[in-house]
């Protein structure tokens, strides 16, 4: 793959947000994620992905998460705790029609009681979409 073939202007990755040098963790890793996406942000930031079980406070979090994965709710509050101030988390739900399909509408309504609240949603790839949660400011 030649130097051309890595800009930045259609990697999702920098799309997401994601910079250099960023702490990034991942939770709901299994065999269907979109492992190009994967290894775009860990390209990009220029290290491995945090893992699951590792207790570290980290700058943003991608949540591979399915419709049969459990309670979001229960979820995003486990994965919030893991947040440095001004972290995002974006949760990747598999798109319409494929296994797993996540209603947007699900994500909205969990969000709110996690302490979140949605900001974007964006197409990642053919199979995985992501909605952008942060944290609410406390006033």
């Amino acid at each position: 793959m030649g130097e051309a073939e890595t800009g930045t202007e259609d990697n999702v990755a920098v799309r997401l947000g994601f910079k250099e040098g960023d702490l990034v963790q991942e939770f709901g890793y299994d065999e269907d994620i979109d492992f190009d996406l994967r290894a775009d942000v860990e390209d990009l930031i220029g290290s491995d992905l945090i893992e699951e079980e590792d207790h570290e406070v980290v700058d943003a979090v991608l949540l591979w998460h399915r419709a049969d994965d459990g309670d979001l709710v229960d979820v995003l509050m486990d994965v919030v705790t893991s947040l440095e101030d001004g972290g995002v988390i974006w949760v990747l739900s598999p798109k319409s029609g494929r296994d797993g399909y996540l209603p947007p509408a699900e994500i909205q309504e969990a969000a709110p009681t996690a302490g979140l609240h949605v900001t974007s949603s964006v197409g990642v790839s053919d199979d995985w979409a992501a909605t952008r949660l942060v944290p609410r400011k406390n006033k």
